[in-house]
């Protein structure tokens, strides 16, 4: 982290990373990103694309195809190398290939010296966060998943066009697994500072079941995308700029990533989704909303969910 320069890398250039990639320069972002993929050709067909775009860019970017000895330098590297979820396929199913994968990437970036942040976008996300961490030796503070950064937009997103208040001013969280047992945070949904439970119980126009209806969407919404279209990739690209956007500035901004936990929402030696304040250091802290009884029991399944998966990896006890 030397020349004041602020400098990208980002290891996967398929759908996801290549959308991120493009994003990013959008959005004026970063001063350097740099590109590595196992398929140089394809990536070097990136940056090439990516670079004739610049004139018609908000700022200037620095953007090549590099190797891993770019990280040394490099504030943030973002992972998003790995197989897909196919069609039928769990995101859980795709733990030990990726796992695999993500043992090679992290040994070369560490050796390159790199002293950043690692953002993980990989799936099972929250799997491969605690892995990378493992791997990489670093503070956990410094390894953030995406974890259900995602989720939570489409589920505001949701929320905005049932009760048609733009999505930047409806205040709602997925917590939990990215995954089949992610969990809505109905407790604490609000608009305008009005519970969303109230709003519903106090009209005739909003039901409960409606309520329920827009969480089932949020959680399947993966799998709808990728039967129609095979993959989805444009709305977690932006969620991870956004990311990349609060740790860069400095900003302190709250997002639900895949974080640690610590004895946070009482479970230990696990990463998972939850709202946290995110700068220039990587996770400032875990917010620790009060949840209610039902959402502790979901939480504490979702939990359950991740480290039994965790177990064959790393052979706990």
């Amino acid at each position: 982290m030397g020349n004041g320069i602020n400098r990208v890398v980002l290891v996967g250039t398929g759908f996801v990373g290549s959308s991120y990639a493009f994003a990013l320069m959008n959005q004026g972002v970063t001063e350097e990103l740099v590109l590595i993929d196992l398929n140089k050709e394809k990536s070097e067909g990136d940056a090439m694309d990516l670079n004739h775009g610049l004139a018609f860019a908000p700022s200037a970017t620095r953007i090549w195809f590099g190797d891993y000895q770019d990280c040394k330098e490099a504030d943030i590297v973002v992972l998003t190398a790995g197989a897909n979820q196919k069609p039928g396929e769990t995101r859980l199913d795709l733990v030990e290939k990726n796992a695999k994968i993500f043992k090679g990437i992290v040994d070369q970036v560490m050796e390159s010296g790199f002293d950043g942040i690692f953002i993980v976008a990989t799936n099972p996300v929250d799997i491969l966060a605690y892995a990378t961490w493992k791997f990489s030796g670093l503070p956990r503070e410094r390894v953030i998943g995406s974890g259900t950064i995602l989720d939570t937009a489409r589920f505001r997103f949701l929320l905005g066009d049932y009760f048609k208040v733009d999505t930047r001013n409806v205040h709602a969280y997925i917590i939990g697994e990215h995954g089949d047992t992610e969990l809505p945070v109905w407790s604490h949904a609000d608009i305008g500072g009005r519970p969303i439970l109230d709003i519903v119980k106090t009209s005739d126009q909003y039901h409960i079941e409606d309520l329920e209806s827009i969480f089932v969407n949020v959680r399947d919404a993966a799998y709808h995308i990728i039967e129609r279209k095979g993959a989805t990739y444009y709305g977690i690209a932006m969620g991870l700029v956004r990311l990349t956007k609060a740790i860069l500035q400095n900003e302190n901004s709250v997002l639900t990533v895949s974080a640690y936990l610590d004895g946070e929402y009482g479970t230990k030696d696990v990463y998972i989704g939850v709202p946290a304040i995110v700068n220039r250091s990587g996770i400032r802290e875990v917010i620790q909303q009060d949840l209610n009884e039902s959402e502790r029991v979901k939480f504490a399944h979702s939990v359950k969910v991740l480290k039994q998966t965790l177990n064959p990896i790393f052979k706990k006890d």
